[in-house]
Order: C-alpha cells, then sequence, then structure tokens
C-alpha cells in the first residue's frame, strides 16, 4: 500500500490503532461529556420542574445514568419480619409504598418552603467525606444564589450543600407532617436529616450507621460497598469527578451496588455501608438516621 502502511481486512493499521485509542479515550470521557450535554440542556427557569425546583431535560445524561443499570432491589409492601430477615443487617434495599408522604411533599415545593423558611439561617456543609467546613446563611440566599449545576471540576471543600445541621426547633413545623418508613432497629432513636442540592451535587463515600433515605423531590443516585470492601475514591474529590476518573475503569466485580431513587421511595442502608450520592436534578431528600 501506498507509503508501505499494513492492512487488516483493508484498513490500514494505523487508521485501526487510532481508531482503538480513539474509542478508549471516548469511553472515559462519556461521563463528563454527557453531563456537558446535561447542564446545557438543563431547565433554569426557577418556576420549571416538579415542585418549582429544577429539573433535568428528558434529553440529558442524567437520564441515560439512570437507566444504565440498578443492582439494588426494590420491594413494594415489604413486612417487618422480611425487612429484618433480609435486608436490616445484611444490604440495602429500595422500598415501595410504606408511606404516604403526598402532604410532606406539598409542603415541600420551592414556593412553600421560600415562604416558610426563607428567612432562617441553615448551616451548610462542604461536600467532602469528612466535611470540615461550615457557613451559615440565609435559607433563601442558600436556595437563589447557590442551588446550581455541580461544576464538574470543583472539589468537595469548595462545594457547599445543605443536608442536615438542620435546626429542629425552627423545623419542627415541616417535620411533623414526614412519616418515616415504620421498620426500627433494637436500641436504636431515629434522626431526620433534611436536605436540597442541586445537580450533579452529592457526598463522596463516607460510612456511618444505618438508616433510611427518602426523595421528595427530583432523583438521587446511590453508589454503596458493604463494609470490608473499601471503594477507591479521593475524600475531597466530589461524587461527579469519581464517577467520570474511577468508575469507568473499575472491573464488573469491583463495581458497587447502585441504582436511582425516584421521588417517593426510600433506599435503607445497613450499618457501616460505604455510600456516595449525586443529584440527578436538583433534588429534595430527607434521611432517617437510627442512631
Amino acid at each position: 500500500m501506498a507509503r508501505g502502511y499494513a492492512s487488516v481486512d483493508g484498513i490500514p493499521s494505523v487508521l485501526r490503532a487510532y481508531a482503538l485509542l480513539f474509542m478508549a479515550a471516548a469511553r472515559r470521557l462519556a461521563p463528563l461529556l454527557l453531563f456537558v450535554l446535561w447542564t446545557m440542556a438543563t431547565v433554569v427557569l426557577p418556576g420549571s420542574g416538579e415542585g418549582g425546583w429544577q429539573q433535568s431535560g428528558p434529553e440529558t445524561a442524567a437520564a441515560v445514568m439512570e437507566e444504565e443499570r440498578c443492582t439494588v432491589e426494590r420491594r413494594a409492601h415489604l413486612t417487618y419480619s422480611q425487612f429484618v430477615q433480609h435486608y436490616a443487617f445484611l444490604k440495602p434495599v429500595i422500598l415501595q409504598g410504606l408511606t404516604d408522604n403526598s402532604r410532606f411533599r406539598a409542603l415541600c415545593s420551592r414556593e412553600n418552603l421560600l415562604a416558610s423558611f426563607g428567612d432562617n439561617v441553615v448551616r451548610l456543609s462542604t461536600a467532602n467525606t469528612y466535611s470540615y467546613q461550615k457557613v451559615d446563611l440565609p435559607f433563601q440566599e442558600y436556595v437563589e444564589q447557590l442551588l446550581h449545576p455541580q461544576d464538574p471540576t470543583s472539589l468537595g471543600n469548595d462545594t457547599l450543600y445543605f443536608f442536615g445541621d438542620n435546626n429542629f426547633t425552627e423545623w419542627a413545623p415541616l417535620f411533623q407532617h414526614y412519616s418515616p418508613p415504620p421498620f426500627r432497629l433494637l436500641g436504636t432513636t431515629p434522626a431526620y436529616s433534611f436536605g436540597i442540592a442541586g445537580a450533579g451535587s452529592g457526598v463522596p463515600f463516607h460510612w456511618h450507621g444505618p438508616g433510611f433515605s427518602e426523595v421528595i423531590y427530583g432523583r438521587k443516585r446511590w453508589f454503596l460497598y458493604p463494609p470490608e470492601k473499601t471503594p477507591e475514591f479521593h475524600p475531597n474529590k466530589t461524587t461527579l469527578a469519581w464517577l467520570h476518573e474511577i468508575y469507568p475503569s473499575l472491573a464488573p466485580s469491583a463495581r458497587p451496588l447502585e441504582c436511582t431513587i425516584r421521588a417517593g421511595e426510600v433506599l435503607y442502608f445497613p450499618d457501616r455501608w460505604w455510600h456516595a450520592t449525586l443529584n440527578l436534578d436538583t433534588s429534595v431528600f430527607i434521611s432517617t438516621f437510627l442512631g
């Protein structure tokens, strides 16, 4: 052939090599490219989406990611004995149909929360594994100025996140309308942790005691490892960075359990299970920790 190139099936070997390199690079960059498309497609009107919270468009990376895989069981109308026997101390499960939080959901619309709690000072945490930094500011300022899609290049300690650190006296008028999952573990006391976070945000891998997490608006993707299997991650890099940099290179046997939790669903995670989260939309959520 011209220039002395070898040929395989009629394709010059140098072109085949470039094609293989391009395909390998494309696989590694796919999550980041999809996120860029997601961010460009996101509707930015404050009143858009369910409950007035900003949502991703239907043909976004979030939707593609959501359909990719779910390796956590979904169980509807699970009994307490089934919960204790199969999940409480063994593995995560997604619970459906146990409670009706439609009233709580209505109260968590953007308009209602700003009207009721806009002037309240809330405490934000940095979205890294150890959450060292805390910042206090009015809830309305957080919603209107900081609740935006995650910058893929931001570090965890540069990302402020409203979750936990709730003033239970101030938020009691809202929490009294929430119906938690009816399951309890002997010797534990439930405690609520309420949060709102922008699309692409999340908390990197960490662990603590058992608990439930319910999505009220939006969608939240979870990645989970059992206690004996420490995940590969950087404690100051976001879940979005982990998804781009580490997840694509994981062997199938090294991948976490994962699934997307939708509004009205509750994820249960057992004691000391590693977990990281990624909000696919602007998400409103509440966790019940069993301390």
